[in-house]
């Protein structure tokens, strides 16, 4: 947290209701980005990944990521998939989409706005869950809180009756909030030939490694259970300390499910 030596950026959200500190002078990794919250007791520092308590205090995630820090990735996402979609003799309104890491509900509230019709949540934290109705109530059809890594059969069979045929997931993947084993749950749960949406940091995609989710995308395109239709570089949003940071964008179409031998 911020010591009376440091330096430090005071900002306040567009509509006035919550007030920062954001430290200028450290050198953080995007996942142990932190910020101090001006609240009645004072100032309470939070980590940007702590999103259960976040999410506990209504509209201070979007003050935080969207309105400090200028989040773009759910918009430009949604649009990316509606410009591939163009091509294709597929409506919004054909869709059954999971949203995987569904949060509070932002990116579902983009694809109601792109009609949507059929939608699902899925979280690990109860705490998105309850955020996502409070927030934006009738957004999903149902909201799965579940480890997808090692679901319960009611979780799955909730999940399979929808009869999803995309996956949404935004800004989730390559800081373990989703594993790769989770990911293959959900990517498995929707039929084929189906959709594939996603942001992934760039980072992760230029490190070659084989491992985690660079490794496995490579995989995926190499043994043809998707095909790659449109990939754009956004900038996701600034960091705390004010540089760009950026993401990729993919829109594929599902031709199979994942075998457990490419995850493993």
């Amino acid at each position: 947290m911020i010591t009376s030596g440091e330096a430090a950026r005071l900002v306040s959200s567009s509509d006035g209701r919550f007030h920062f500190r954001m430290p200028q002078d450290l050198e953080l990794d995007q996942d142990e980005e932190w910020i101090a919250v001006r609240n009645g007791n004072g100032w309470q520092t939070l980590r940007l990944h702590d999103y259960d308590v976040i999410y506990r205090t209504p509209g201070l995630y979007e003050a935080i990521v969207y309105d400090v820090l200028g989040c773009r990735s759910p918009n430009r996402l949604v649009q990316l998939f509606d410009h591939v979609l163009a091509n294709w003799p597929t409506e919004p309104g054909d869709l059954r989409v999971l949203d995987l890491g569904a949060g509070n509900g932002i990116v579902g509230e983009r694809l109601r706005k792109l009609g949507v019709e059929r939608l699902v949540g899925i979280d690990i934290l109860p705490e998105a869950a309850t955020a996502a109705q409070r927030d934006r109530p009738g957004t999903y059809d149902d909201y799965v809180v579940a480890d997808l890594c090692d679901p319960t059969p009611e979780n799955l069979d909730r999940i399979q009756r929808e009869q999803p045929n995309a996956l949404f997931t935004v800004a989730a993947l390559g800081f373990g909030d989703i594993p790769p084993d989770a990911f293959r749950t959900a990517f498995n749960a929707i039929e084929t030939p189906g959709w594939l949406a996603l942001t992934i940091k760039e980072d992760f995609l230029e490190s070659g490694e084989e491992s985690g989710f660079s490794g496995l995308l490579r995989r995926m395109v190499r043994h043809g259970i998707v095909n790659e239709e449109a990939r754009l570089r956004i900038r996701h949003r600034t960091s705390i300390a004010g540089e760009p940071i950026f993401y990729v964008a993919i829109i594929a179409r599902k031709l199979e499910d994942i075998p457990a031998r490419l995850v493993n």
